[in-house]
């Protein structure tokens, strides 16, 4: 694998992101990336509901995310959103409490296909989300990855959102703690107006 096409999550490559979701077990607990939404019934109910829940956020233009394929497969990707699409942030009071104005966007969560991992996909994922933002508009990013001191510690099924590590290789600056083991990563993204 060498060359990745980066494709955004719509209605219509919502069923290469759903096969990555099932290849991988419905994600973390069966949540198809929906515990960063703001709260609803469909997200405490089965996988079938959190899936439909996803499908109709895609279908609204309100859930985001940057898909990495490799050919036609999807096998990997990075969930963004601005702070309304993504209220429910891992330690939310402490970081309401320690935030000045909220960014434009969040990348809350990046998943790498099983047997993958390791490679550089996560990194590619969110350069990925970054590309995609700065096409609709740029602005101020905030992600939270695990903040390893840049010793791999977990197994990487567990780095939801990557390492601090990756983010600063992006572009990223380090802007505060978040949780025992999390922080807050910043960048300016400009818009992009080659098209």
């Amino acid at each position: 694998m060498s060359d990745f096409t980066i494709k955004a999550l719509t209605s219509e490559t919502f069923g290469d992101f759903a096969a990555l979701v099932e290849r991988n077990g419905g994600m973390f607990a069966g949540c198809w990336c929906t515990k960063f939404h703001p709260t609803c019934a469909e997200k405490d109910q089965s996988r079938e509901a959190r899936r439909a829940l996803k499908r109709r956020l895609v279908a609204d233009g309100i859930a985001h995310a940057a898909l990495v394929y490799d050919d036609d497969r999807a096998v990997a990707w990075a969930e963004y959103g601005s702070p309304e699409e993504l209220p429910d942030i891992q330690h939310r009071k402490e970081y309401l409490a320690t935030a000045g104005p909220l960014p434009d966007y969040r990348i809350t969560c990046i998943l790498v296909q099983r047997g993958l991992r390791g490679q550089g996909l996560a990194a590619t994922a969110l350069r990925g989300a970054v590309e995609l933002i700065a096409q609709a508009g740029g602005g101020l990013v905030e992600g939270y990855p695990h903040d390893t001191g840049g010793v791999r510690k977990k197994n990487s099924s567990f780095l939801y959102n990557g390492t601090r590590t990756m983010y600063e290789k992006e572009g990223f600056t380090y802007d505060r703690p978040k949780g025992q083991s999390n922080c807050v990563m910043v960048r300016e993204v400009p818009p992009n107006t080659r098209d």
